[in-house]
């Protein structure tokens, strides 16, 4: 991701509280602690406070990055997939929708996570006013997969379309986020049945191991790795990595 980002003349910068300092910017020292996850807390937006005063290391969800992004006055931000609502239990939000409901920046991302209810999470979206551009693309990406059958309302083909959309929209006082969905690379992505077979699974294990609560998405995420043989892993990183260079693109076009 950090070499997409340099590659089209951008600064990445990784958000995270450091020793309770919250950060934009890792040291390449604090990166590897930080992948090791040995001490690593999980911290969402409500979390950042306490994080701080305990002068822990907490990892960023989106919600939180997105926090101190816009602390930071960074307008490009960058993920995998956002959270959302989750299957079976609509009342079981993700932060990550809050947070870009009242957060003015460019979030790109390979639309939400696959082990959500897409469906749900598509109309919550809408609801609180968040506009979604597909970035060549007229189908809400499915994190793992290209495809979910959601078609979308906005489609734009290069950064610069893009940069002048969050420009409209900034100009008119909207305090959403504007949502960039980018579908992972046709190589890497994997068919819509395998992601949606190998997530009921994960689900079904779920359930009968009693994980619920912010413990659930790692387990699913993981189940799902299992699940499709370990083709998951690729895919996700090569979206990552494609984000990544289209926030960076989109970036380089709003300073020009």
């Amino acid at each position: 991701m950090d070499r997409a980002v340099r590659a089209h003349k951008a600064v990445p910068g990784i958000t995270a509280v450091v020793r309770g300092t919250p950060t934009i910017g890792l040291e390449p020292d604090e990166l590897e602690r930080f992948l090791k996850r040995d001490g690593i807390r999980k911290v969402s937006a409500r979390d950042i406070p306490i994080a701080v005063a305990s002068k822990v290391d907490g990892a960023t969800t989106v919600a939180a990055s997105i926090a101190l992004a816009a602390l930071g006055g960074v307008s490009v931000f960058s993920t995998g997939g956002i959270g959302g609502v989750h299957r079976g239990a609509p009342l079981d939000e993700s932060a990550d929708l809050l947070e870009l409901s009242r957060t003015s920046i460019v979030c790109v991302c390979a639309g939400a996570k696959s082990i959500l209810d897409l469906p749900a999470t598509w109309e919550r979206l809408e609801t609180l006013g968040i506009p979604v551009v597909g970035y060549r693309t007229d189908e809400l990406p499915g994190f793992f997969t290209a495809s979910t059958g959601i078609k979308l309302t906005a489609t734009v083909q290069s950064a610069r379309e893009i940069a002048d959309m969050f420009q409209a929209h900034v100009g008119l006082g909207r305090q959403q986020a504007m949502l960039v969905v980018n579908p992972p690379p046709a190589e890497h992505a994997l068919e819509r049945a395998v992601v949606d077979g190998a997530v009921r699974q994960a689900l079904g294990e779920a359930s009968r191991a009693g994980i619920h609560g912010a413990a659930l998405t790692p387990f699913l995420l993981e189940s799902v790795v299992k699940s499709t043989g370990g083709s998951s892993l690729p895919a996700n990183l090569a979206l990552l990595e494609s984000n990544a260079g289209v926030a960076a693109q989109v970036a380089a076009a709003m300073s020009t």
